[in-house]
């Protein structure tokens, strides 16, 4: 099995795109956080990598796998669309944004925990198993708590893997309906324009040592669609702008964007 998937490695990600990028390397030192970052094209012709052997380490997923839980939230009939409302029940908690009605749209762009742990509850834990396996979605640890696994770590997946799961979706290969990789393109979305569109989530595991900060997406412009997975060590909520600004930051050295 190892080897087998060491050969799909390879096949997605050829040798000469798989050896360390110096320009990448230089983007980590400056901002002084250990991390890596996979860039590809959808059909993987160009690519670009920073620290290989962390690539491919699995790691928790955190909220970044609310990609694939919108997906299985909506084939399971969790949730209907985007504007289906959460009714917030009074509760205060940590993310001021997190205190209120919600839609499963804002629930996605402000990583909403208690709106995906309602969703979960619906899914269930027989569910989930069967979806992250046909959706090939990293690894799921047995036994696991249905409402708390993408948190604490039972949920885990690399960046190179990431990578190949955005491209799945892209090209809507898992089996999922169109409907759904609709309303998750419109949430997943945050910048469109004629220069590129860019669709993306974040993701940070604190229950981990240390806590990874994920951002993992794909930006469509006029050199065609690359997809990212970057993941770092953050060492407090200080860290995470530059989770984003690392992303961006590699895509102009790499003369993705401007």
């Amino acid at each position: 099995m190892r080897a087998l998937v060491l050969l799909c490695l390879v096949l997605l990600f050829p040798v000469s795109a798989r050896a360390e990028d110096p320009a990448l390397a230089r983007l980590f030192e400056r901002a002084g956080v250990a991390g890596t970052i996979v860039i590809s094209t959808l059909e993987g012709g160009a690519s670009f990598i920073h620290d290989e052997a962390r690539a491919q380490r699995r790691l928790p997923a955190a909220s970044s796998f609310k990609i694939a839980n919108t997906l299985i939230a909506l084939e399971e009939r969790a949730i209907a669309g985007a504007d289906d409302v959460f009714e917030w029940d009074g509760t205060a908690r940590e993310i001021p944004d997190w205190n209120r009605d919600q839609t499963l749209e804002s629930a996605f762009k402000t990583s909403c925990v208690w709106c995906y742990q309602a969703l979960a509850r619906q899914v269930g834990a027989a569910r989930y198993r069967h979806w992250i396996a046909a959706l090939d979605y990293g690894e799921l640890h047995a036994p696991f708590e249905e409402t708390t696994f993408w948190l604490d770590g039972a949920l885990t997946i690399s960046a190179v893997e990431q990578v190949a799961f955005l491209k799945r979706v892209y090209r809507q290969a898992p089996p999922v309906a169109a409907a759904s990789y609709a309303t998750l393109r419109r949430i997943m979305c945050i910048e469109e324009g004629p220069a590129l569109t860019l669709c993306a989530k974040t993701g940070w595991a604190t229950r981990s040592n240390p806590r990874i900060g994920w951002y993992v997406g794909y930006v469509d412009t006029p050199r065609g669609v690359w997809f990212f997975a970057l993941n770092i060590d953050t060492r407090d909520a200080g860290d995470l702008p530059l989770r984003q600004q690392l992303v961006r930051e590699a895509l102009r050295v790499k003369k993705i964007v401007e």
